[in-house]
């Protein structure tokens, strides 16, 4: 190993929450040209990891071990002055886009913004990097939408244009194909691989066998915060030597067995004919559905086509531009609930977990013990409740909302992409704890996945958009 080419290198790093170590000690080194990749299940420490190298832990946690980067030590420094590498020497894509992106900037500016001030380009050298940026992504169309009228996958690709378009030596990206459809997730790769290749150094963070293969490199596998396993990637994940190693591979969904089926009850739902439009944009024509208790219903499709706006549409956030949509009179207010792809968007920030739950509880009448009998069969620890939301795993904080949407005592779930932040193993876990759990209550669910293996696994029927 070549001591000059070293760019990111931590010694001894550990992340604590009080007297509790949450992850550590954790040493590494990441040379010019080079990938490394971090895997491991839901909570394991990923992003922790990557935020302590920034300093950008969440308050209530800190760190100790030492960090270079670019050869200069870092770790004494504050959080400002470790923010003057950020854009030029070290570029940061966030799991969650929602936390890189301004939500009053439309997506081009929001992109263009990089281009002029953080690279330094003209302004009409800006504008053309941005147009060929939006073409290279798949995101015409959506230059003149704030965030929250992007999908999941358009706001995930936005961000990574905006992350990147510096050049920044160094790339940090976390979770950075979560959400996408596999031609889009294939994309973003091949620009991931482009990194090392032009002499940069790549850290991932993935909890997805397949895009740690293609990004190759040199991996550390977590789990519980430890060092499980590290060495080449390709040799790693084609024998490990770590039973957890051997068992986050075996947990892909194509090994999943199917979920048995159930008897279904009465109509809940009666969509006939409708059409969704997002602004001047129809995203759907002449779709139907009639959803019936206990039922699971897949629907999937690749980013943009519209999902999330169909959700919308059946949880009556919006109405249909045509067609209709009846509910059965036995639905209250509150029967349909919804579970949001970007979980930080729909927990206030400045209150614990914890009293977010215990609020939901007392305006539906929920026991405690039952909301946290929906935590543990999730695997959450209650301690876990005394933080605010971004003190938290994206994945972590994905399972919070199952069980607050579970508490409101739903007759339909509307699940949009709500395991797209948990590794295979958790991914399971959590779907299959959410079919036994509508089976017991006769809950209708609805699940939008862009993952087609996972939607042929685990519903009564497929709906296909495109």
């Amino acid at each position: 190993m070549n001591k000059a080419n070293i760019v990111i290198a931590a010694q001894d790093l550990v992340v604590f929450a009080g007297t509790n170590k949450l992850l550590g000690p954790i040493t590494f080194s990441l040379e010019k040209g080079n990938t490394l990749v971090i895997m491991g299940e839901t909570g394991a420490g990923k992003s922790l990891l990557a935020q302590a190298i920034l300093g950008t832990l969440p308050k209530g946690l800190t760190a100790e071990g030492i960090v270079h980067l670019n050869g200069e030590r870092i770790d004494q420094l504050t959080t400002q002055q470790r923010s003057s590498f950020w854009g030029r020497e070290v570029a940061i894509l966030p799991q969650e886009p929602w936390r890189a992106l301004d939500p009053l900037m439309r997506a081009h500016s929001q992109v263009h913004e990089s281009h002029r001030y953080v690279a330094g380009l003209s302004a009409k050298a800006a504008k053309q990097a941005t147009t060929n940026d939006f073409q290279t992504l798949e995101l015409s169309g959506a230059e003149k939408r704030l965030p929250n009228a992007l999908s999941g996958g358009m706001a995930q690709r936005v961000a990574f244009a905006a992350a990147t378009a510096a050049d920044a030596q160094i790339l940090i990206a976390d979770e950075p194909t979560k959400g996408l459809d596999a031609d889009r997730s294939n994309t973003v790769i091949d620009l991931l691989t482009n990194v090392p290749r032009k002499n940069g150094a790549l850290l991932a963070i993935t909890h997805e066998a397949h895009v740690a293969r293609r990004l190759g490199g040199d991996v550390l596998v977590l789990k519980s915060g430890n060092l499980i396993e590290s060495g080449n990637t390709q040799q790693v994940l084609e024998q490990p030597s770590a039973d957890y190693t051997q068992q986050l591979l075996a947990a892909e969904p194509k090994a999943w067995p199917s979920t048995p089926a159930v008897a279904v009850g009465a109509v809940l739902l009666d969509v006939k004919n409708i059409s969704v439009n997002r602004g001047n944009r129809t995203l759907l024509e002449g779709f139907s559905l009639l959803l019936r208790e206990n039922e699971r219903v897949a629907i999937a499709g690749p980013s943009g086509v519209g999902k999330t706006s169909l959700l919308d549409v059946l949880s009556g956030l919006i109405r249909p531009s045509a067609g209709k949509v009846t509910r059965s009179e036995r639905l209250g207010t509150t029967a349909i609930q919804k579970l949001y792809q970007d979980p930080p968007a729909a927990f206030p920030s400045h209150i614990t977990l914890g009293k977010s739950l215990r609020d939901v509880a007392r305006l539906h009448g929920e026991k405690w013990s039952t909301v946290l009998g929906y935590l543990s069969r999730l695997g959450i620890n209650e301690a876990l409740l005394n933080r605010r939301p971004d003190a938290v795993s994206g994945g972590e904080l994905q399972r919070i909302s199952i069980a607050r949407a579970l508490t409101a005592k739903p007759a339909i779930l509307l699940a949009d992409e709500p395991t797209s932040r948990l590794d295979p193993i958790t991914q399971r876990e959590t779907l299959s704890m959410i079919a036994d759990i509508a089976a017991d209550k006769a809950i209708a669910v609805v699940l939008v996945t862009h993952d087609l293996v996972i939607a042929e696994k685990w519903a009564d029927r497929s709906i296909k958009l495109s």
